[in-house]
């Protein structure tokens, strides 16, 4: 890519970057869109009510970076939980790394690149020459100023160490302050108990009851015996969007603009028969329902939730072995009673290891499916390519303008659009992998979108590239740096244009929810009015961190080879930490948490990217003919990953499971409160599977076909 292609994309994004911002300043002043852009302001009803006309409305204001700008971390851990801390201290440790390398990059670096001969440069015509004269390809071979670079290669792994030996500890930390000053929750006083064994004579109630009292008689109080609920959860959620669409219709009937029809403008239904219609509808599924839950109380699965009167206690019948059979009162750890993913629960241990390894197959075949795209993206990047295949484009890729939008903007928008079916297609795997947790689906799904997004946006690049005749190389684990140093180099430009394109204008589109918005402007059109029902929606993890991940795989693996894509990472990442703070702020609210536990899964990226750096740099300098400095590079991937062993060895277990230190310590602090006895009472009722729980109103003998179901009730 030359300059100007990228500069045409720069100035393409850079104007929507500021379309996006102008429009949200101006949209969200407006009443009509505060369930749009404050949903979460709404619910909690702090949303200041705005009446009558004011022209100040229609003026773009930037007063919501101030508002963002001034939330505090106490005020993010209350909103948003540790999650919403750990994600926004994503952006604040990136933001340090990226100015470190920046200083050293831009400063340093850039220029000696620059002042290399390596390249044949044209002053005379640079906007027209390859952006390779800023890379440490034109730094010439055997020059001494590569020692320069071998020296920054170990200065930015330092810093970067250090950095995350910081933030490791400090959200440790963090998690247990966050442990001792939580109330008391049902999690953690319970487990879940699977591969209960069938003994004859015996029912499963009988079974888990018994064998806990006999093992642990000082710490069991009671337990909930999981029930088959697949069907009768099928039925709720469809007598729930029925009973919504029900009381809408009803509300429309009360309000004195509401027409006689409804549909399409209003024109195809009367609303008189639609109603009707539905409410016989619900009637038959509420009745269903009813027949359905009386008979799922004898539908046993070989699963339960086991009780205790302590954490300790909880802990203990965790973390040891219960029966000589391993796959037999199998333990883990309790969710949250509103996190339990409900429908896995009736798979044998069979079932899910099955499901494991068929979801590893699926997983892996989706990434090299993925494959096919990206060689689409990369021809789009090498204009000769195109006009030999396609002869009939040579003379509308002859026009500049035509040129530099195809190689510098349209190859990272098009990988993009392709990019937002996969996090649905990751979540749907991890869903049924046995996880009985909707964090835990939700960090599974996280996990497996980073290393996709890792393979399929950087390394499928790379081989699709200038690598891609080499690719039989790859066999040869000793040829490996030498592979990653010829090709990394040469798709610098397209990941320039790639964080350009995917980071700064996805950033700003996401102010504007510009799919949401438009949603919410054709129901208007044509139905007349909006639901009446709010959603507050939750910040998509499993979306959000791969995609901030893969930006600083960006940043730390181009520090040494293309120092000017730093620039741009760094702006990504300040548009990001204010970006998302009003979104934590305004729009999303936690439906699960997982107590800071996606910082592990930073951390692996960030000392992948560290190594990938560090191995990159042993080949270039074997390419750059100065053995001595790839020799004495060799140790600094090991020290990494000796570095990470020891962050492995002293924080992760917080992360795993809460110590005895901190259990013990919090059950003492409550032994005398009072309202403790009557937690633990309420304990054996709190695992509930809500498809069984009551959910009706008795008919009125006049009104057959009123609705049954408890508006306040439905939560499933």
């Amino acid at each position: 890519m030359i300059l100007s292609a990228l500069l045409t994309s720069v100035g393409i994004n850079l104007g929507l970057c500021l379309l996006f911002f102008t429009l949200y300043s101006v949209l969200r002043r407006q009443p009509i869109n505060e369930r749009l852009y404050a949903p979460r302001l709404v619910a909690d009803r702090k949303l200041k009510q705005r009446s009558g006309f004011n022209f100040e409305r229609l003026l773009p204001s930037v007063g919501w970076v101030k508002r963002a700008w001034d939330l505090s971390e106490e005020d993010l851990l209350e909103n948003s939980g540790l999650d919403g801390v750990v994600f926004m201290r994503i952006f604040t440790f990136s933001l340090k790394i990226f100015s470190i390398a920046s200083v050293i990059g831009i400063a340093v670096l850039l220029p000696v690149n620059f002042m290399g001969n390596q390249l044949e440069i044209d002053f005379s015509d640079l906007p027209n020459k390859s952006l390779d004269s800023f890379s440490i390809s034109n730094v010439n071979n055997g020059s001494n100023r590569l020692w320069i670079h071998f020296c920054a290669s170990y200065l930015f792994t330092v810093a970067v160490c250090y950095l995350l030996y910081y933030e490791y500890k400090y959200l440790s930390l963090k998690r247990v302050d966050c442990f001792y000053a939580s109330q008391p929750q049902p999690h953690q006083f319970t487990i879940l108990v699977r591969g209960i064994p069938v003994i004859a004579g015996q029912s499963l109630d009988d079974s888990v009851d018994h064998f806990f009292r006999e093992f642990h008689p000082s710490t069991y109080i009671s337990h909930t015996i999981v029930r088959r609920t697949s069907r009768l959860q099928q039925l709720t959620k469809d007598a729930e969007k029925l009973y919504r669409t029900v009381a809408q219709l009803k509300s429309q009937e009360h309000t004195s603009q509401g027409s006689r029809y409804c549909g399409c403008l209003g024109l195809f239904r009367n609303k008189e028969q639609q109603l009707s219609k539905l409410e016989k509808r619900l009637e038959v599924v509420e009745d269903n329902m009813r027949i359905e839950q009386s008979s799922s109380v004898g539908k046993e699965v070989p699963a339960a939730f086991v009780y205790f009167k302590s954490r300790y206690g909880a802990a203990i019948a965790l973390h040891i072995q219960q029966g000589i059979n391993p796959t037999q009162w199998v333990t883990e750890q309790a969710p949250e009673p509103d996190d339990v993913f409900w429908p896995f629960f009736s798979s044998s241990y069979i079932k899910r290891w099955i499901c494991k390894l068929w979801v590893f197959c699926a997983s892996a075949l989706l990434t090299v499916l993925f494959f096919l795209p990206v060689l689409v993206v990369q021809s789009l990047t090498h204009l000769e390519q195109l006009e030999t295949y396609f002869p009939f484009l040579k003379s509308i890729l002859a026009l500049t303008f035509v040129s530099q939008v195809i190689t510098g903007y349209l190859p990272s928008l098009i990988l993009q659009l392709f990019l937002y079916f996969i996090p649905p297609i990751m979540k749907m795997l991890s869903s049924i992998q046995g996880y009985i947790s909707m964090s835990e689906i939700l960090k599974s799904a996280c996990s497996k979108m980073l290393w996709f997004t890792i393979w399929n946006v950087f390394f499928a690049n790379v081989l699709s590239g200038s690598a891609l005749y080499g690719f039989d190389l790859f066999l040869e684990p000793k040829r490996i740096p030498m592979l990653l140093a010829q090709g990394v180099p040469a798709q610098a430009t397209f990941f320039i244009s790639y964080v350009v394109t995917s980071g700064w204008t996805n950033l700003s589109s996401e102010l504007v929810q510009l799919f949401a918005l438009v949603c919410s402007f054709l129901k208007r059109i044509f139905s007349g009015e909006e639901s009446d029902d709010l959603v507050v929606p939750s910040i998509p993890y499993e979306k959000e961190i791969p995609r901030i991940l893969s930006f600083g795989l960006l940043g730390v693996t181009y520090f040494l080879l293309a120092p000017l894509i730093l620039p741009f990472i760094l702006v990504y990442f300040c548009m990001g930490y204010l970006i998302f703070r009003n979104q934590l702020l305004t729009v999303y609210a936690p439906k699960h948490g997982s107590g800071g536990k996606y910082w592990t899964i930073v951390h692996n990226s960030t000392i992948f990217s560290l190594v990938l750096m560090q191995i990159i740099a042993i080949g270039i300098f074997g390419l750059k003919d100065l053995p001595l400095a790839s020799s004495l590079t060799i140790p600094l991937p090991v020290l990494t990953l000796l570095f990470n062993e020891y962050c492995r060895q002293r924080f992760l277990p917080i992360f795993t499971a809460y110590p005895t230190e901190c259990l013990v310590t919090k059950d003492r602090k409550e032994q005398g409160n009072p309202r403790m006895a009557e937690f633990l009472d309420k304990l054996v009722d709190a695992y509930q599977d809500p498809a069984i729980r009551p959910k009706y109103n008795d008919r009125d003998d006049d009104t057959h076909t009123s609705p049954l179901l408890r508006s306040s009730e439905i939560g499933i």
